[in-house]
């Protein structure tokens, strides 16, 4: 009786057999007086002449500050006012437009950010914002303020009036 050949040793005889017709004849090893076939000597490709570039813009003009020291946080002495504090706040959606109160605390400045505390009826509401390119900006709002931007960003003033104080009371 034949034993059965196991699949596995059928398959990597295969595998060897079809290896193995793939291969020609070594080019050492062809009769004397015939050529092996050279690779044809192909051009470099050429190099590609791009369109000229045009010129990078240049680099951004300074902001103008608004002259307020980095520290301390002083008045802002109406730039920004109360009121724009609380328009920017009800356009963001942090105060109703239906908002009557007012400005309790500020705008305080220190370089080109402000920080204001608003009476709201849940409690004081505290804000951060920048005058970038002469808009204001709403950075953070709420109870706590002290946000990872303003920790990071914001000039020492501001820092120290948002992070460092105890949280403004009505």
């Amino acid at each position: 009786m034949r034993r059965p050949i196991p699949l596995g040793m059928l398959a990597a005889s295969a595998t060897v057999a079809l290896l193995a017709a793939g291969c020609g004849t070594p080019p050492e090893l062809n009769p004397p007086g015939t050529t092996v076939p050279r690779p044809s000597g192909t051009p470099s490709p050429t190099a590609i002449t791009l369109p000229p570039q045009p010129p990078p813009p240049p680099p951004p003009s300074p902001t103008a500050t608004t002259g307020f020291p980095d520290s301390p946080a002083v008045s802002c002495g109406g730039r920004p006012s109360a009121a724009q504090v609380i328009t920017l706040l009800k356009r963001r959606g942090m105060l109703p437009s239906s908002y009557r109160g007012k400005v309790t605390v500020g705008p305080m400045c220190a370089g080109t950010w402000q920080w204001s505390v608003l009476d709201t009826s849940n409690g004081p509401l505290q804000a951060v914002s920048e005058i970038r390119n002469n808009t204001l900006r709403l950075i953070t709002a709420g109870t706590d303020v002290c946000s990872i931007e303003v920790r990071a960003g914001a000039p020492a003033g501001i820092r120290s009036a948002a992070c460092d104080a105890l949280p403004p009371s009505l």
